[in-house]
């Protein structure tokens, strides 16, 4: 720590040796900055507050019906916005600074030099922005900020109905090429429809119920279709060891009065049939074919007994002819249940195959309706937005949905707002000053001096054998003190310059 003060002192030792160096460098870089300063042309600042009311009455009241048009952030992009060379071409043609651009450069200065003095500044309340613009004539600053002004509002309305408006286009084309794709899906649904009748998902109930069904059915009717094959098998068995004919005392021949009660009784069969199926059904079918055997068999019967002898040697055998008529009734029972099995296994295979389809029914008809719902969802989505959006645009052009209020109208100060005079003059000395050291300090590191015998011994690394001593006589401390009072005089002059300029500018100003 000592070394470093040590070090220090040194250095103000070697510019107070040097301190001349301060104050010509001073004085110099004080008169050539006061110059300067009183040579900067004056700059006018105009200024002007606006409010942007987004709280208006509309906005909760139609709050979900219409669409947000997001103002706030609108308008803070309009604040950037301003600066743009586009914005800055408009208003200069709106102030007159483009008549002065006589060349391509001269715009583009004139361009560069409007975008630095403009200035958009949001004063940390909500939506409230101040505009300001400075030039050394006052009523073109005014005009500039009158034009940035009437640009900001018509900007922000404008931007918000081309919005809405360019919104609404999209909307119906978006709504022209959905309907188009709601119509091509609610085709290919109908088309899948009609080609897939019967076996569409939630039609006919469950087809692996009905097609187990089926198949019980079907088992049953082959078991019977059996049954009666065995039977008729049996009985045609049993006619094939009776004799057709029996001597005419071994039985008595059966009367015509027992082929009419069997027909009486298979017609009353046949009426109760044909209340439950048509003429067509197999059982029906089965029985007209018995009736019309067994009416066959009486008139054999009749015409048989008429060529008999009538001593009644030969007669038919009753048994072998009720065994006929037991094997006509089993082959039309057979031929019955033989369509019952063909029509219960028609109906199993085409069940079968259906339920072998239903999956993939299933599965294309819910890819279907997905895209079907997608569209039709999406459509009506679209609709809705279409309404919310031009119900905004009715709001947007029939109402303000933005309130501008300008708190302060473009005014400009009688003062210059650039340059500041006092605070220039007051800087320019201190500058003088610092540049003055550092001179000095360059100086000292340049030409140095040995400033004591310590340093010189710390410089050389030899010892040092002595040191001649310098007497001071009366007139080199006369001369030293004249040096000294020279010194503090011109720097006090310069301080009292200062103060003159000071002093000087504030009458003016408050003449003024």
């Amino acid at each position: 720590m000592d070394q470093v003060v040590q070090q220090l002192m040194s250095y103000a030792r070697a510019i107070w040796h040097r301190r001349w160096y301060v104050d010509i460098v001073a004085w110099l870089i004080s008169i050539a900055g006061w110059i300067a300063v009183y040579l900067i042309p004056d700059r006018y600042e105009a200024s002007a507050r606006v409010y942007v009311d987004t709280q208006t009455l509309l906005k909760p009241l139609l709050s979900g019906l219409t669409v947000d048009p997001g103002v706030e952030q609108q308008i803070k992009l309009m604040t950037r916005a301003l600066v743009s060379r586009p914005t800055l071409e408009k208003v200069a043609r709106m102030t007159d600074l483009d008549i002065h651009a006589k060349t391509p450069e001269d715009t583009e200065k004139m361009l560069d030099d409007l975008a630095e003095k403009i200035s958009i500044a949001d004063t940390g309340r909500e939506n409230l922005y101040t505009l300001s613009y400075q030039d050394k004539n006052p009523e073109l600053a005014k005009k500039v900020v009158q034009a940035m002004l009437t640009i900001f509002v018509e900007s922000s309305l404008g931007k918000t109905r081309q919005d809405i408006a360019s919104s609404q286009k999209f909307i119906e084309e978006q709504l022209q090429q959905y309907q188009q794709k709601l119509v091509d899906a609610e085709n290919a649904l109908k088309e899948f429809k009609q080609k897939h009748v019967g076996v569409m998902p939630g039609q006919g109930g469950d087809y692996y119920a009905k097609l187990e069904q089926a198949g019980g059915l079907l088992k049953q009717a082959e078991l019977d279709l059996s049954e009666a094959t065995n039977r008729r098998d049996q009985l045609k068995r049993q006619l094939e060891d009776e004799e057709p004919e029996l001597a005419a005392a071994a039985t008595v021949l059966p009367t015509s009065s027992e082929f009419d009660g069997r027909i009486q009784a298979l017609e009353k069969d046949l009426d109760r049939l044909r209340l439950q199926y048509t003429d067509l059904h197999p059982d029906i079918q089965a029985t007209k074919r018995l009736i019309a055997k067994l009416e066959e068999q009486k008139k054999q019967e009749i015409a048989a007994r008429k060529k008999e002898d009538p001593t009644g040697a030969k007669i038919q055998n009753p048994v072998y002819q009720q065994l006929t008529i037991a094997i006509a009734e089993a082959d039309a029972t057979v031929a019955s249940l033989q369509a019952r099995v063909n029509e219960f296994r028609a109906r199993f295979n085409a069940l079968r195959n259906a339920s072998n389809m239903i999956p993939q029914v299933e599965q294309e008809y819910t890819q279907l309706m997905r895209d079907y719902d997608v569209y039709k969802a999406n459509y009506t989505e679209l609709l809705a937005k279409r309404e919310s959006a031009a119900m905004s645009g009715e709001v947007e052009s029939k109402t303000d949905t933005v309130d501008f209020r300008v708190i302060d109208p473009p005014r400009v100060p009688l003062e210059p707002a650039w340059p500041n005079r006092p605070l220039l003059i007051s800087l320019v000395p201190v500058g003088g000053l610092v540049a003055g050291f550092a001179l000095a300090f360059l100086v000292s590191q340049i030409r140095r001096t040995v400033p004591d015998r310590k340093a010189l011994r710390e410089l050389t690394g030899l010892p040092l054998l002595g040191a001649v001593t310098k007497i001071e006589t009366e007139e080199t401390r006369r001369i030293r003190r004249k040096r000294l009072m020279a010194f503090l005089a011109t720097i006090g002059s310069l301080f009292g310059a200062y103060g003159v300029l000071i002093t000087l500018h504030l009458v003016l100003a408050r003449a003024a």
